[in-house]
């Protein structure tokens, strides 16, 4: 008999499903002590619901919550302060955070029914130093572009140089139809605040039409 042949299908999103004794009262809990949002409730009363954080979703379904060997990840931007937000709504810790080996900072909590939840988020320094040598390139950027990039490196706890040093790498780097990013959901989000701190009134494509004074 002839083995079909591997389709090779793409898989773009996990669902982890918990049975839980009470989905409102589940859903109250991850929204309100762990910082989801609801995605959606079904049934009335519901016995089935979505909680998302960040672009992941957790289904909830109605059900005797059985938590042994069972345990959900998530990667997050910043381990920290949810953390710290976890610790702040009284949220059970089972694993204080830190930075681990494997190249992850994270911490582990336990959900209303037992549910071991980890979060954290990478740690981009990890590994043995690269020794370089710096040199000086002549560079000249526009104005507010320069003020916008000295805001961004003190916020990411970098020098101008190596801010300017990861943007170049993950421009080089291929990922998909287009490039990897340096930057989080969260940091674009603070890019967009700096933007408009700084007047920049052109998008990415502004550079083609500057003209110096």
């Amino acid at each position: 008999m002839t083995s079909p042949t591997n389709p090779n299908v793409d898989c773009d999103q996990i669902n982890p499903t918990l049975p839980v004794p009470d989905i409102l009262a589940a859903v109250d809990f991850y929204v309100n002590k762990l910082g989801f949002r609801v995605g959606f409730t079904w049934g009335d009363p519901p016995t089935f619901a979505g909680v998302i954080l960040g672009h992941v979703q957790v289904f909830l379904a109605q059900g005797a919550p059985h938590p042994e060997g069972s345990r959900v990840c998530f990667m997050v931007d910043d381990a920290d302060a949810l953390y710290e937000f976890h610790r702040a709504n009284g949220i059970q810790v089972v694993e204080p955070i830190d930075d681990r080996l494997y190249g992850i900072r994270d911490y582990g909590v336990r959900d209303l029914y037992g549910y071991n939840l980890s979060f954290g988020h990478n740690l981009f320094n990890a590994g043995p130093p690269l020794e370089i040598e710096r040199v000086d390139v002549p560079v000249r950027l526009e104005k507010r572009l320069a003020a916008l990039l000295q805001d961004l490196a003190k916020h990411k706890r970098m020098s101008v140089s190596g801010c300017l040093e990861e943007i170049l790498l993950h421009t080089c780097e291929p990922l998909g139809d287009g490039v990897a990013s340096p930057h989080t959901q969260r940091t674009l989000r603070y890019i967009q605040e700096l933007k408009k701190k700084h007047g920049i009134d052109y998008d990415s494509h502004g550079s083609y039409r500057f003209v110096e004074r």
